[in-house]
């Protein structure tokens, strides 16, 4: 297969606890990073969107509240989590300024993807920030999470990052460099698979486990990740990221693991609103919204004149024609009852009328979804 990253137009990179930071100080691998982050210039540079998901802040944490050495109860991981999480985005920031590149730190959880309102605030944020040029970076809110709401390592959140936001492309930097038939470091005839069209149960079974002192993850989750990503349409590559300027190997050809997309990230995410949501209302249009629909436009709420039902925003709903023949499903912009004061009237008067900007939409082209 071609190389994926050099046409993809989202990427998200995901970097270890293992490759940041120095297992046996706990301190920052700074060289490294800043090799990476030339590596992430460059992408930016080739007019590609770049989101980090990093791991590191309880490995830096630890040695900031003397905690080296010991096995951590969760509150005690917790405490390095808050105190690291500073010097980590320091450290980001820092690297990412050498270039000019601004960025920003999002924390999130397993329940921030799985909570509705959450997700979609977390989604137009990172697009947003993405829209101005910034380098958002990414980690798991280590100081709020409990066993129960824990990814349990970044490889999943990564691939749920990149699900969110409808990325072309997954970097997982490893410490190893792809999927092998067994493990390389138990036997030593296992074999390199350098492309992985299909995550079938035979693919499944040759993961293992981690042996890495500062990760949770292993090949087992980066399986797992790989199903997220394929399936939402996204190409994921697992890549050695011990080497300096491990992105730039991956742009070269070097040697990496690539898992093909099953799609791409628009058709998957038309596809999941199609199928596995439950439309909550109803907005019926005018003649004029049906036509503009179908010409492949978003719709508007000036071309709305009728809302039925409750619903938040986020929610599908059906979009009806005069007639009441439903057209077409998406996800509305608006709750039910501002959607009631705004229908009839243009994008501009929505600030003055519901007192908030809100979008221009009533359900972006992208939400919607044609019948």
């Amino acid at each position: 297969m071609s190389n994926p990253l050099a046409r993809a137009k989202r990427i998200v990179v995901k970097v270890g606890s293992s490759l940041l930071v120095d297992a046996e100080k706990n301190v920052l691998r700074e060289a490294w990073l800043n090799a990476l982050v030339d590596d992430i210039a460059a992408l930016r540079a080739d007019g590609k969107d770049v989101l980090v998901v990093s791991s590191g802040a309880i490995a830096l944490g630890r040695r900031i509240l003397g905690l080296n050495g010991k096995a951590l109860r969760l509150e005690e991981s917790q405490a390095a989590a808050a105190a690291g999480q500073i010097r980590l985005s320091s450290a980001w920031q820092e690297a990412l300024a050498r270039h000019d590149l601004k960025t920003a730190q999002i924390l999130l959880t397993l329940g921030d993807t799985e909570s509705r309102r959450h997700y979609l605030n977390a989604r137009e944020t990172v697009h947003t920030l993405l829209k101005l040029g910034v380098v958002p970076v990414v980690n798991e809110n280590d100081t709020v999470a409990t066993a129960e709401i824990r990814f349990g390592d970044n490889d999943r959140l990564a691939a749920r990052v990149a699900q969110m936001i409808s990325a072309d492309c997954l970097i997982l930097l490893s410490d190893i460099d792809g999927l092998y038939t067994a493990d390389p470091g138990v036997d030593p005839n296992a074999k390199f698979l350098a492309t992985v069209p299909a995550i079938t149960p035979e693919i499944e079974a040759m993961a293992g486990v981690s042996r890495s002192g500062l990760g949770r993850g292993g090949m087992v989750t980066k399986i797992v990740a790989a199903k997220i990503a394929v399936g939402a349409g996204c190409a994921m590559v697992i890549a050695n990221g011990k080497q300096m300027h491990p992105v730039q190997s991956v742009r070269d050809g070097g040697r990496c693991t690539w898992f093909e997309a099953q799609g791409t990230p628009a058709a998957a995410r038309k596809q999941w609103i199609a199928g596995h949501l439950n439309p909550q209302g109803t907005l019926t249009l005018d003649a004029g919204a049906v036509k503009a629909l179908q010409s492949g436009r978003s719709l508007l709420p000036a071309g709305v004149t009728k809302v039925d039902g409750r619903f938040q925003r986020g929610d599908l709903v059906r979009v009806c024609d005069p007639d009441g023949n439903e057209i077409a499903v998406g996800l509305s912009a608006y709750a039910d009852e501002d959607a009631r004061r705004i229908i009839g009237h243009k994008s501009g008067d929505i600030a003055e009328i519901l007192g908030y900007r809100g979008r221009d939409e009533m359900i972006h082209r992208d939400e919607l979804v044609l019948r």
